[in-house]
């Protein structure tokens, strides 16, 4: 696992994970297909919200098994947490906000969110 750092915008929200960035997705569901995120998943032991827990605002949707987090200052969902399909607490890396990545050197593979 590689250890990565990276938060909203604004910089109230920070984060520390260590994440695989490998096995990147784009989905094109209602919410992801507008917000344009590359996602990378990571068991939740895996997290460390540094800061910024008192800035998030939570949003869902659908089946409501994720939380979709977003700052409530300068509106960048950087993370969500939610439930893998095993059961194991989880969180879903918007891999834009990490430091330092070229997302362009990336290929995510595309699931059809739509067809869920």
């Amino acid at each position: 696992m590689a250890s990565q750092e990276g938060g909203c915008q604004c910089g109230r929200v920070r984060y520390a994970v260590d994440v695989e960035l490998d096995s990147l997705i784009t989905c094109n569901c209602s919410r992801c297909g507008k917000l344009g995120s590359i996602l990378a998943f990571s068991g939740a032991e895996a997290f460390d919200l540094k800061s910024g827990e008192d800035a998030l605002t939570e949003y869902k949707f659908n089946t409501h098994n994720i939380s979709h987090l977003f700052c409530e200052t300068c509106g960048i969902q950087s993370f969500g947490r939610g439930t893998a399909p095993n059961g194991q607490a989880m969180v879903a890396i918007n891999v834009r906000c990490l430091d330092g990545i070229d997302v362009f050197a990336l290929q995510p593979q595309q699931v059809d969110g739509k067809a869920f």
